[in-house]
């Protein structure tokens, strides 16, 4: 089992699957940076100093990661930045929840329509658990990595 999720063809498709999903997240963040940096306000979870260059190097580093596991570059170090951004979504949204604040995601769009509480909850909801998704595509990639390294060492130290 171990060999089929470490397999090459299965993660050369993880790493296009995220690399493409958060190419697509980081252009409609890319051309509003104050629309994005209001819908990280909305959160209220990170102060205000933080919010308007965390909306300038957010998009940015989602562009460069997902562009760069699309071309097969730098894929380990991507996809630990993209893990990690994965993992503070994640906790941002769970923890938005938790607080029964509903917000509009902000993920692929920095606009958002007119919408009910139930709506944006269960949009939350849904995030959550395509984050969890992704998080996982990510750790895939990370896995294969560490396998390929793994196994270029014992081919070059032979014992």
């Amino acid at each position: 089992m171990k060999r089929l999720l470490l397999h090459p063809w299965l993660t050369v498709r993880a790493q296009i699957a995220l690399g493409a999903v958060f190419v697509a997240a980081a252009l409609p963040k890319l051309a509003d940076p104050p629309g994005f940096a209001a819908a990280i306000w909305n959160y209220r979870l990170a102060p205000a100093w933080l919010i308007h260059p965390a909306a300038l190097v957010l998009p940015w580093l989602e562009l460069l990661c997902g562009a760069a596991l699309c071309l097969g570059l730098w894929t380990r170090a991507a996809a630990a930045w993209l893990g990690t951004l994965l993992l503070v979504f994640c906790a941002a949204l769970t923890l938005t929840l938790a607080r029964n604040h509903p917000v509009d995601c902000g993920c692929f769009s920095t606009s958002a329509p007119a919408r009910s509480v139930q709506e944006r909850v269960a949009d939350m909801r849904w995030a959550v658990l395509r984050d969890l998704g992704l998080l996982a595509l990510a750790a895939q990639v990370l896995a294969a990595g560490s396998q390929r390294r793994k196994d270029r060492i014992e081919l070059e130290n032979p014992e």
